[in-house]
């Protein structure tokens, strides 16, 4: 069994907005502004969908010290380049602001087929997330571990949310981003499938038919990824702190890991209908760590911090294993202090009740942001 064992590395990527440091409405990134990070950084940056955004890549980390060096040094290298041209990175789902109708889209052939291929719905994407891929070689193990996996992406979801603002309101929800990503084609809680040839024969469907060109076009909440021998998981808002992404992807990592563990053993999880699970998605999205998650086998609501409690119990073998107890353990400090979408809502209120306007409270919000950014580097 131990010449079969996955390697569970581990890869992060994370989507930034870049906002002027002044007046923190989104800027632009010059041409020579990616070029600067693409020198220093090589394949780990590129510009991403919206003119406004940039997006970074972790290499191949074997452990969560690893992501924790390559990640802070890919952050506060786009930062030092930005504060070059007067602008800064923050690292929320969405900004709290800006409109998206005033925003472009980079100037490149994927980008401009993706607005002809999706229309108007398209445009609205001024959202961005934060991707942990997770190494599993075998084809089918991928599959197995992909239909175990996407019950507990609610819970990473929660954990996650940094997007209650869109175009300067409060949505009443802590993750907006996931409202408006769910508007593509392609999107949600992946489906069921029994092995590797079963997730081939239908991506090729739509290939064969011209609808996509590959399975970059997939875009589940979870899925083997198109382009590593990993499953990725995607469902995540992007964390303004460096500490809380670490945090969802030892989580993430673990979890993967438990979860073929306990297959090892014929103690595979429930595969628990997509239907069932898309409500606990929803609970996340709009609540966070807040309001209680469903236990499918209790069929009990159960208390936030209670789930992760009996996560940390699953995993506690495999954070062992891979050296990232302190990090796992993390996430009961998340719960206990609120998720960026709670303290994003804190300064808000704190600045009004300081007699700010709703504008000056917003960019409160944004000066929030940008410090955060840099806090855990």
């Amino acid at each position: 069994m131990a010449d079969k064992t996955p390697p569970f590395t581990m890869g992060i990527e994370e989507e930034y907005l870049l906002v002027d440091q002044t007046t923190f409405a989104l800027a632009q990134a010059p041409d020579s502004l990616i070029a600067a990070c693409k020198k220093d950084l090589a394949g780990q940056v590129s510009p991403e969908f919206l003119q406004c955004q940039i997006e970074i890549g972790t290499g191949v980390c074997h452990t969560i010290g690893e992501a924790r060096r390559d990640l802070a040094h890919l952050r506060r290298t786009v930062a030092r380049h930005a504060a070059d041209y007067g602008l800064a990175p923050i690292a929320a789902s969405c900004h709290p602001f800006a409109d998206w109708k005033e925003q472009h889209h980079t100037d490149k052939e994927r980008y401009h087929q993706l607005r002809r291929d999706l229309g108007g719905v398209a445009r609205r994407m001024l959202i961005c997330g934060m991707h942990v891929h997770v190494g599993i070689p075998d084809q089918d193990t991928r599959i197995d571990l992909v239909n175990q996996l996407k019950y507990f992406l609610p819970h990473l979801h929660a954990l996650s949310t940094s997007s209650p603002y869109w175009q300067g309101e409060d949505t009443g929800m802590n993750s907006y981003r996931l409202t408006v990503f769910d508007n593509l084609p392609r999107t949600g809680l992946p489906p069921a499938m029994a092995d590797w040839a079963e997730f081939s024969s239908t991506v090729n469907t739509l290939i064969d038919l011209g609808l996509i060109e590959d399975a970059s076009k997939i875009w589940w909440d979870l899925r083997p990824s198109s382009k590593f021998p990993t499953i990725e998981s995607r469902i995540c808002d992007v964390a303004p702190r460096m500490e809380v992404t670490l945090t969802l992807a030892a989580l993430t990592q673990c979890l993967t890991r438990m979860l073929w563990r306990r297959s090892q053993t014929g103690e595979g999880w429930p595969v628990v209908q997509n239907f069932m699970i898309g409500e606990n998605r929803w609970r996340a999205q709009r609540y966070g760590t807040s309001e209680g998650l469903i236990d499918f086998g209790r069929k009990a609501l159960i208390p936030f911090a209670q789930a992760v409690d009996e996560i940390l119990h699953l995993i506690a073998e495999d954070a062992i294993a891979l050296d990232c107890e302190a990090e796992v353990n993390a996430a009961r400090k998340i719960v206990a202090n609120g998720t960026s979408a709670d303290h994003q809502r804190e300064v808000f209120a704190a600045s009004k009740q300081a007699g700010a306007t709703d504008r000056e409270a917003l960019d409160a919000v944004a000066a929030s942001l940008v410090a955060e950014f840099g806090a855990d580097l």
